[in-house]
């Protein structure tokens, strides 16, 4: 059966429901982005919203449509974290009893923001390890309790209110963008933005970002149907989704909508950015949209909007995104050596190996009192990636026996 088409109209309504309970969030210019693509770059701070993320228009959408009689059953939702706090906002706000699968990966930070958004309206119950099986699990519980669903992208009123981005960034920009970027996980902004913008603004190209390691939404356009990743990369969680939805694929088919995808470790360099220079908190998902500017074909002088959709980053993630920043810059190296069990070793592999600019960033050494000889597995920080080169053409001719440890090797994912 054909998934039935999200409407630019129900858009516009959702615009005016929510225009009397949330203002616009800000359109600023990014001097950064300006400078380095040439173009004139806007951000739509979503990460500005009461729960720092744009998933608070889907969830109060829905559940302001629901009747009194489902109201009063309550509503169950399944999450990674920022759609999650959509609902628990909107349940307080709207009086509704909500009950809010999480799955396993969702970060400690979004979890007590949930707990403390919804107050004594809301249950947080944790399953699963990616959003997919939260799903599930939130669908038990509904076809038990008789709850409703508030579906995290795959329902037309989460979609309508997801796509009031769109029509906000119409008013405040005030005239017709030539790009804009916006991150995909199960496609429910993506639909909503691009069935809005294929009505009142046709001539931008809209471009969706997925991760490379969940592209749930090119899966399902390649095979003319949603379908299922076998494997999903928990790191960008808010865009973590397995299988793309039934409407929300509909929707971006039907519009013809642009799809690219980009790498963790060139998102966590654009995190890094944000937050050093721009002074943006972004979580993964939300740096997407920026991060996909420095590999398109960007016109000078044309107006672009990359919308930032959420905020909602736990600090103590940082150490992971500097240790992906580097590797993907190729800063940043593993090598094993197996160093000789005498006094000066470990000197020489300094004075002979290292270039001036490197760095030992981790090292551990396993010492066997019946060897002649000990393993360690050595992290190098380098000034500049050009210098890893000149690092291998001296391990080559010192005595040391020393391996490279493959980007792709599963002790590479274990260290990295």
């Amino acid at each position: 059966m054909t998934a039935p088409l999200l409407t630019a109209a129900a858009v516009d309504e959702a615009a005016a429901l929510l225009a009397d309970v949330l203002p616009p969030t800000p359109l600023h210019r990014s001097e950064r982005l300006s400078a380095a693509t040439g173009a004139d770059v806007w951000l739509k701070r979503e990460d500005l919203q009461p729960v720092r993320s744009y998933k608070l228009r889907g969830a109060f959408t829905l559940i302001a449509h629901l009747s009194e009689e489902q109201r009063a059953k309550g509503v169950v939702a399944a999450s990674a974290g920022n759609h999650a706090q959509g609902v628990a906002f909107a349940g307080q706000r709207l009086g509704v009893r909500a009950r809010i699968y999480l799955p396993r990966n969702t970060p400690r930070q979004k979890r007590d923001r949930v707990a403390a958004l919804g107050g004594d309206m809301v249950d947080v119950i944790v399953t699963g390890e990616v959003y997919d099986d939260a799903a599930r699990a939130a669908a038990a519980d509904a076809a038990e309790s008789g709850a409703v669903v508030v579906p995290a992208f795959d329902a037309l009123d989460t979609m309508a209110g997801q796509g009031t981005v769109a029509v906000e960034i119409a008013r405040q920009l005030g005239r017709t963008p030539d790009l804009v970027t916006v991150p995909v996980g199960g496609g429910g902004l993506l639909g909503g933005m691009a069935t809005w913008m294929a009505a009142h603004s046709s001539s931008t190209r809209l471009v969706g970002v997925e991760p490379e390691d969940a592209a749930s939404m090119a899966a399902a356009l390649a095979a003319g149907a949603p379908v299922d990743l076998e494997t999903v990369s928990p790191f960008v969680d808010g865009a973590a989704v397995r299988r793309a939805g039934d409407l929300t694929h509909a929707a971006v088919a039907a519009t013809g909508t642009e799809l690219t995808s980009v790498a963790e470790g060139a998102i966590c360099v654009e995190m890094l950015a944000m937050y050093q220079t721009d002074g943006i908190i972004a979580e993964p998902a939300g740096a997407m949209a920026t991060t996909v500017l420095a590999d398109l074909d960007i016109t000078p002088g044309s107006t672009l909007v990359a919308v930032v959709s959420g905020g909602n980053n736990d600090v103590s993630r940082y150490a992971e995104i500097v240790e992906r920043a580097l590797i993907h810059e190729g800063r940043k190296h593993y090598f094993l050596v197996d160093f000789p069990q005498e006094p000066g070793a470990l000197r020489r592999f300094l004075d002979e190996v290292l270039g001036p600019d490197d760095d030992i960033a981790y090292f551990e050494y396993v010492k066997r009192s019946n060897r002649e000889t000990g393993p360690a597995l050595v992290g190098l920080e380098l000034g500049d990636p050009r210098d890893l080169l000149p690092l291998l053409a001296r391990m080559e001719t010192s005595p040391l026996t020393i391996e490279r440890v493959d980007p792709g090797s599963p002790l590479f994912r274990f260290i990295g």
